[in-house]
């Protein structure tokens, strides 16, 4: 890497709620935050469970402006929660802020605003719609969001790639302050899949779980969508080191690659590539890597596909990986997913602490790695990869180390 891109600030809301310590007590605990199903159509849906923001954590009332709700669908909420959260953690300057980039991923953007339009229009028979309804839904509205609310002029823009999102839009970042033209980036994801239309089309998929999450585990049933959103501040070592602020960790390593296959059945050799090239970037040998946070959907085909990815690339060593799958706690993300992974990630290396994979029944044919089960555990963590595999075949990975290493 051409110089080291270091993380300074992080910011989280998800279902086991809203800030970076209650998300990281509740993984240590191993509680998870899946729940009942709370939407007025729930009745006229097979899905019964969803790891969700309650009210409790989050009334969007308490904070943001009235006359700036009508313009933030939920997933831009999420994303101004977090941002927020994260640029307060890095004790960033306005200055600096104004000079940095803006990269947001999302997997869904604003359905929530286009399910609401077309109620208005198709089942109330409206004839006209909010005149928001445009720059309030659209993809890249959380991105600008981001960057008219706390001052972001460098670049600024979103990616989307299913749940490779948030990975996909850290890496673009890491490479814009690789390359000079920024020191700063606001980086991560954001997603709010609950609606109506868009369950109705997740169960036409039949990959909802039937009861809870558990990755990798015998008696799995599929994934349990989840929403919110993570965000970290990525900088240049020599900025952070310039201002004196606080590493969390280093991201030394990316990688991706594409399938090139099956629009959902995911490729081993597509995962093995994306985790070879983060080590090749970093120079590390699969041996220096102490843990794996884990894509871990809970379905058949992804737990049996990155197992055996795992297990090509790291040989006999993959026997003494520590793996877990914080989605059997916070849910499947989607788009966000990447960012409360790279989070825990982080958070695991400075804890010396791997949260474990609940709700696990039983080895299952096909995963037989140590997936720190049901309870967590103490270990000296200084090297993790965290790993997002996207419909599509989309793979990315990151790579981080502890700091100081």
């Amino acid at each position: 890497m051409t110089c080291r891109v270091v993380i300074t600030g992080m910011g989280v809301i998800s279902a086991l709620g809203k800030g970076v310590d209650p998300f990281w007590q509740k993984l240590q605990k191993g509680e998870g935050g899946i729940d009942a199903l709370v939407l007025e159509e729930a009745d006229a849906l097979k899905c019964r469970v969803a790891a969700q923001v309650n009210d409790f954590q989050f009334d969007a009332d308490n904070h943001f402006d009235s006359s700036l709700l009508p313009q933030l669908d939920r997933h831009s909420q999420f994303a101004l929660i977090a941002a927020h959260e994260a640029i307060t953690d890095a004790q960033l300057s306005t200055t600096a802020l104004r000079d940095s980039a803006a990269i947001i991923g999302t997997g869904c953007g604003g359905k929530e605003t286009d399910e609401q339009t077309y109620c208005k229009l198709y089942r109330d028979n409206r004839k006209r719609v909010h005149p928001l309804t445009i720059p309030r839904g659209m993809p890249s509205a959380a991105a600008s969001q981001v960057s008219m609310q706390l001052g972001i002029a460098g670049p600024v823009f979103t990616v989307s790639s299913a749940c490779s999102s948030t990975n996909h839009a850290i890496i673009q970042a890491v490479q814009l302050i690789q390359s000079g033209m920024v020191d700063c980036a606001v980086s991560g994801g954001t997603d709010a899949p609950f609606t109506y239309g868009l369950l109705k089309a997740w169960e036409a998929m039949r990959v909802l779980a039937s009861d809870t999450c558990r990755p990798f585990s015998v008696d799995r049933s599929g994934l349990v969508l989840g929403e919110g959103a993570g965000m970290v501040v990525l900088e240049s070592l020599e900025s952070a080191q310039r201002r004196g602020a606080t590493i969390h960790a280093e991201i030394a390593g990316v990688g991706m690659s594409a399938d090139a296959g099956h629009i959902t059945d995911p490729s081993p050799e597509g995962a093995t590539r994306a985790m070879a090239m983060a080590l090749n970037m970093s120079g590390m040998a699969p041996t220096d890597v102490h843990y794996i946070n884990a894509h871990g959907t809970g379905t058949q085909a992804n737990d049996v596909s990155e197992t055996e990815a795992i297990r090509t690339l790291f040989g006999d060593y993959a026997d003494r990986l520590l793996i877990s799958s914080t989605k059997s706690m916070h849910g499947h993300a989607l788009g966000a997913a990447g960012g409360l992974e790279l989070i825990a990630g982080v958070l695991a290396m400075k804890n010396s602490f791997v949260p474990p994979t609940i709700n696990y029944l039983g080895e299952s044919e096909g995963c037989d790695l140590d997936y720190v089960v049901n309870q967590g555990r103490e270990a000296a963590i200084d090297v993790a990869l965290s790993n997002s595999f996207a419909f599509g075949g989309l793979n990315s990975v990151l790579l981080l180390k502890s700091f100081p290493a």
